[in-house]
């Protein structure tokens, strides 16, 4: 009991360390704090200086206009192209680190030694073949051009093997025994032992697809095909001086992220604790 009651007394330490934690924690948030309170301020106070920190006088005139481009379709194209990204990452990564983790076939190891050589190449260095191979099949241009390059993510593949690795294997002789066959065993018992490693991949995977803007720049050109950032670098580039206009496609683009986080959070900790441990 005593032990307990010390534990909960505050030290200058902790002190100190919640005081810095807070200050951080300030400092991170406030950038989005100053986009989502300047989507809502008039040109005048959005330029105004000293700043203003909070709008007096709030209006909606900024998404009005936001809204008079296709800002809408740009959002929808980025959901569904970070949607289906994260669904096809997780089935596929989740499929194959299950079977490295725990099938024996012939180059099991060479196939992983080349997963893990992949996840230290630049994307810049197979950018030629990827828009090459996107051209061939007539995907230029298409927000498929953008999901499918993500589905084989090496990082993904590995996250998820190691989650298998946990996998006691007399659970899935018992299955085996039991006549369940492959596709029963990996939905019934696999997929519910390594939710919280898929939890952290599909928040992995939807961030990176989200704020992926270099392959999204290069592969997608028609005004109607943009995603979200796209869209906001092309008004940025059209009106340069309008920051009210700017900084509502910026709180309109970071509330999914937010959304998807707050959603998947519980397994994203999970997730990472466990393999923090397995590590």
């Amino acid at each position: 009991m005593e032990n307990s009651v010390q534990s909960k007394k505050l030290t200058p330490g902790k002190v100190i360390t919640n005081v810095v934690l807070v200050l951080l924690a300030i400092f991170f948030i406030f950038p989005l704090y100053w986009i989502i309170t300047g989507s809502f301020k008039d040109p005048i106070a959005v330029n105004a200086n000293p700043p203003v920190w909070f709008p007096t006088s709030p209006t909606l005139n900024n998404y009005e206009r936001l809204f008079q481009n296709p800002a809408l379709r740009w959002l929808g194209n980025t959901v569904f192209m970070a949607v289906m990204a994260m669904l096809l990452t997780c089935i596929t990564a989740s499929m194959a680190g299950y079977a490295l983790a725990k099938k024996r076939f012939p180059g099991r190891k060479l196939v992983f030694s080349i997963m893990i050589c992949a996840m230290a190449l630049p994307k810049q260095v197979i950018l030629i073949p990827l828009l090459k191979e996107m051209s061939f099949f007539n995907l230029h241009d298409n927000i498929w051009s953008v999901i499918l390059p993500t589905v084989g993510w090496p990082f993904g593949v590995f996250l998820m093997k190691q989650f298998s690795e946990t996998i006691p294997g007399e659970m899935l002789e018992a299955a085996r025994i039991d006549g369940a066959g492959e596709v029963r065993t990996f939905v019934k018992i696999v997929l519910p032992m390594v939710t919280p490693g898929i939890g952290a991949l599909a928040i992995f995977t939807f961030i990176n697809s989200w704020n992926d803007y270099f392959l999204q720049l290069i592969m997608l050109n028609s005004r109607n095909n943009l995603t979200i950032s796209l869209g906001i670098a092309k008004l940025q580039a059209e009106m340069s001086n309008d920051f009210g206009l700017i900084m509502a496609g910026a709180a309109l683009a970071a509330i999914p992220i937010i959304a998807v986080f707050l959603m998947f959070q519980k397994y994203f900790t999970q997730g990472i604790a466990m393999g923090a441990v397995k590590g």
